[in-house]
């Protein structure tokens, strides 16, 4: 998980803060960028990359930097991912994977899927 103190200014304040998802009603209107309600927490790597979901209206996954929170990636997902992401090595081949479901939206398609991705 590397240095946590990396992670934390010397005064306790906080590095950096995004809004995380956003909802689809907004987005339409072209207001992006709001943040919406989310469940799940955050994953870091060793190397500083911070991987979360967590929002129920984008269906997102995204890794930002966790030294500035620059967003570095993102991917879609089939359903929301409500969870946090677990990181795990096979034959020294690093994965993230995400557990997904429409569960917590009544007005979406309902369906869920474990969702892997390799990193580079």
């Amino acid at each position: 998980m590397g240095n946590p103190e990396r992670y934390r200014s010397q005064h306790g304040k906080f590095l950096w803060k995004v809004p995380l998802g956003s909802y689809p009603e907004l987005a339409a209107e072209g207001l992006s960028n709001t943040g919406s309600e989310n469940y799940g927490g955050p994953v870091i790597t060793a190397s500083g990359v911070l991987f979360i979901a967590a929002t129920i209206y984008d269906h997102q996954i995204r890794a930002f930097d966790s030294s500035n929170g620059k967003l570095i990636w993102h991917s879609d997902l089939p359903f929301a991912g409500v969870a946090t992401p677990s990181t795990y090595m096979v034959d020294g081949k690093q994965y993230v994977v995400i557990a997904t479901s429409n569960a917590r939206d009544p007005k979406a398609p309902q369906g869920a899927a474990y969702v892997a991705f390799a990193l580079p």
